[in-house]
């Protein structure tokens, strides 16, 4: 179960002093690179990578916490009035304090006006020391900006302030010249002996604690590297994730770049992460191990295109590069090109070299090797030609490359049809080698691939099948674990998609499932709830079937809709009778929808609550409608026939069975269960229930046979679907129309279940008037 946190539900706090240095982040322009990380409880290291003369990286404070759970972020306080920030400076190449473009503090907010300002404080004017070894303080009551003080003084407004920024720039840095520096130039600063004191110096902190479960958690560098890993990892554990992370090392920032007289490019001779990088990495492992999490490291064949060399590009049939959707785009490397093939070798041996200096075990994933096909609405284009591919192929099989697929849709001929699997078999091939490469250096590594489904499962286009699915070189035991992701189809919420998927990976591959992983899904924008509805669906499929680690991609998206995942009890049943409960027993009993929420009451008096279900369970007292013997009879027997627990049935809620309001009939325009697509012929019975603003989607598991009725744009079909009782499952003979919404109305049974194993009954007792307790409680399904 889960459910997505506003701030309105922080209400455990903490405090924390203002500038704490987990929460100082970094933020810079392509194509330089920058990290932060904290080296105590009062101190942070900022290293950065300059390629370019005008380079400048910030280390910031935010007023505003917009990169944590709402259940963990710290207040909001503009007020800096009565704040004194202490600090030791230290740093190396960087322009000196004292120069005229020595590290200035950019202060954003608005004076007392409310007109909105920006103050530049030199730092050197409140330092004591060197330009490279300071002690610097900033009393925000008596604040100028300003280069030379008195004479240009411009005080700074302390009580609305929005973001605070410390600029970095390289030592050629004159505000004046641009261009590339003719060597890349390296620079750190640290800040200890951080001290904060004052009558605003304080924030409240979010100290939402989620109890540890069994959804595991995908993180990516490209979402993370200007966050200290400190702050990723504190967040993970306080939203209950454990034991595995999946982290992504990311297609845009772990790389060393080199100027060739026009660009940027990926340099395979320098350094395969950059310094910053390695830091932010080395930092995450050492924090990650500290507290028990096993991390598989993540690289994929995707780069930034922009700094991609030109012919480390997957190519159409006219030349033009794979691009994938992605802001900035992203291009696909050839796994023919021994180049490219040969510098992500060289960067996954570096991830597990800092595995091991963690201490760690060395645990790598190949992440969504293929060959690329551009989607789009009207076509959709195969990347196969660039010039490394098609010359070996002319040179391995003495044969031409046969006519180019324009589009992945076309057929195809039998000279067509060999190179398709030639591509496939390069795939594999490329794959294998790095997987070789690692366990030639790391014997006991674990090293997995992850593969997703709906880049192959294209009906249209066969071919995909055959460039990305080389399922006779990726069978057990290929890899030590196989990853599968289909977060197109859980967006879609098209289930017989995923349901394909899942089935031609295992029988296909034949990975036993202790060594099967499931991403269940991803959420790329925010207000999408329906999302996290169909991932949550996932998520609970994934446990059923019994893979061994279900993940939930990703963090970032995880923290900035505010999803909670709780582990449900009873999330199974491992049998199921399909009859009802005495109906003339049920009519008497007693109960309703229980929640979980999780209430702490703090010593000043304030409530701690969080909600550990998003949907309720229904909880039912059945003896207070016994009213003969011959009921107790009736429920004796039926006690006995489901063994107590150990099978669940269904039970006629009086107060809520069918669609629509208990005074009226059931219609087939009660409630809406989706809208066609033109393609899916699956939909699943909901409920939806509203109180004003708010609303909750049920899941009905249990229709009563033949109650169900079904409407398309509001008519009636008698014809052309089926319902499947035991499931909820309504299926078109022919996919609704795009556009068309689709209706039903029904009656409906609960899945329940008896409470305990063992009936206190007595005649004696009952005839006496005492009422036996026999409870009935929902079970969840799949």
């Amino acid at each position: 179960m889960f459910w997505l946190a506003s701030p309105q539900d922080q209400e455990e706090i903490t405090y924390i002093r203002r500038f704490t240095p987990r929460y100082w982040s970094v933020n810079f322009p392509r194509p330089m690179m920058g990290s932060v990380v904290t080296t105590g409880p009062d101190s942070l290291k900022v290293n950065v990578l300059f390629y370019r003369k005008e380079d400048l990286c910030g280390l910031i404070w935010d007023s505003e916490d917009r990169e944590d759970h709402p259940l963990l972020a710290h207040e909001t306080k503009r007020d800096y009035s009565n704040t004194i920030l202490s600090f030791r400076w230290q740093s190396t190449g960087l322009v000196s304090l004292e120069a005229l473009h020595g590290a200035t503090l950019t202060i954003e907010g608005r004076d007392a006006t409310g007109s909105a300002r920006v103050w530049y404080v030199r730092l050197a004017n409140y330092a004591t020391g060197t330009g490279e070894d300071a002690e610097i303080i900033l009393d925000f009551d008596n604040l100028d900006g300003g280069f030379t003080l008195p004479a240009e003084a411009d005080p700074v407004w302390p009580g609305d302030i929005d973001r605070l920024f410390i600029s970095l720039v390289p030592s050629e840095y004159n505000g004046v010249d641009t261009g590339p520096l003719a060597i890349p130039e390296s620079a750190e600063v640290s800040l200890s002996d951080i001290r904060v004191s004052g009558g605003t110096s304080t924030l409240k902190l979010g100290d939402g604690y989620v109890r540890p479960h069994d959804v595991r958690l995908a993180n990516g560098y490209d979402d993370a590297y200007h966050l200290t890993p400190e702050r990723v990892i504190w967040s993970m554990l306080h939203l209950g994730y454990r034991d595995i992370i999946t982290h992504y090392v990311g297609m845009s920032h772990y790389f060393s770049l080199a100027w060739d007289g026009s660009a940027y490019r990926v340099d395979p001779a320098r350094d395969r992460l950059n310094a910053p990088a390695r830091i932010w990495h080395q930092d995450f492992l050492a924090r990650a191990q500290y507290f028990g999490f096993e991390v598989i490291l993540s690289l994929s064949y995707e780069l930034l295109a922009e700094y991609a060399p030109d012919d480390w590009q997957q190519l159409a049939h006219d030349g033009s590069p794979a691009r994938t959707g992605w802001a900035p785009p992203s291009t696909l490397l050839p796994p023919t090109h021994t180049a490219a093939m040969t510098y992500l070798k060289e960067v996954f041996l570096e991830l597990a070299d800092l595995q091991v200096a963690a201490g760690m075990a060395v645990k790598l994933q190949i992440g969504e090797p293929w060959w690329w096909i551009s989607l789009g609405p009207a076509s959709s284009v195969p990347h196969f030609y660039d010039p490394a591919t098609t010359a070996l192929y002319t040179a391995e099989t003495g044969l031409s490359v046969p006519a180019r697929h324009q589009l992945a849709t076309e057929s195809y001929t039998a000279d067509q049809e060999a190179y398709l699997v030639w591509l496939g078999e390069k795939l594999a091939a490329s794959t294998l080698m790095i997987r070789d490469a690692v366990k030639a250096v790391h014997a006991t590594a674990d090293v997995g691939l992850l593969f997703y489904t709906p880049q192959v499962l294209l009906n249209e286009a066969p071919m995909a099948a055959l460039a990305n699915f080389p399922a006779g070189s990726w069978q057990w035991p290929a890899f030590d674990f196989f990853q599968i992701e289909d977060y197109d189809h859980v967006i879609d919420a098209a289930w017989k998609d995923h349901e394909r998927g899942l089935a031609m990976v295992m029988s296909s591959l034949a990975y036993p499932m202790e060594r099967l992983h499931y991403f269940s899904g991803f959420n790329l924008t925010a207000g999408n709830p329906e999302i996290w509805r169909n991932m949550d669906r996932a998520i609970r499929d994934g446990r059923s079937r019994s893979f061994e680690q279900v993940f939930v991609w990703a963090w970032p998206q995880v923290v900035r809709d505010g999803f909670v995942y709780n582990q449900e009890q009873d999330q199974d049943m491992s049998g199921f009778h399909e009859v009802q409960f005495p109906t003339d027993i049920g009519y008497g009993a007693s109960g309703g929808p229980v929640f979980s929420t999780q209430v702490v009451e703090m010593a000043s008096g304030h409530e701690q609550r969080i909600q550990e279900w998003a949907e309720p369970r229904l909880v039912f007292e059945v003896g207070t409608a016994l009213r003969s013997e011959d009921d107790l009879a009736e429920l004796l027997a039926f006690f006995r026939a489901r063994a107590g627990r150990a099978y669940g049935f269904r039970f006629k809620d009086w107060s809520d069975y069918k669609s629509c309001p208990p005074g009226t009939d059931v219609r087939a325009q009660d409630q809406v269960i989706g809208v066609g697509d033109g393609l899916e012929t699956d939909f699943y019975l909901i409920k939806t229930y509203q109180s004003g603003a708010e609303n909750q989607v049920r899941r009905i598991h249990k229709p009563v046979v033949g109650t169900v009725r079904v409407a398309l744009d509001g008519a009636e079909q008698l014809t052309g679907w089926t319902v499947e009782e035991t499931t909820g499952l309504v299926r078109f003979d022919v996919p609704p129309a795009t556009g068309v919404t689709i209706t039903t109305g029904f009656e409906f049974d609960v899945p329940v279940r008896f409470a305990e194993d063992s009936l206190a009954l007595t005649l004696e007792t009952f005839r006496a008037g005492q009422v036996p307790q026999i409870s009935l409680i929902e079970v969840r399904l799949a």
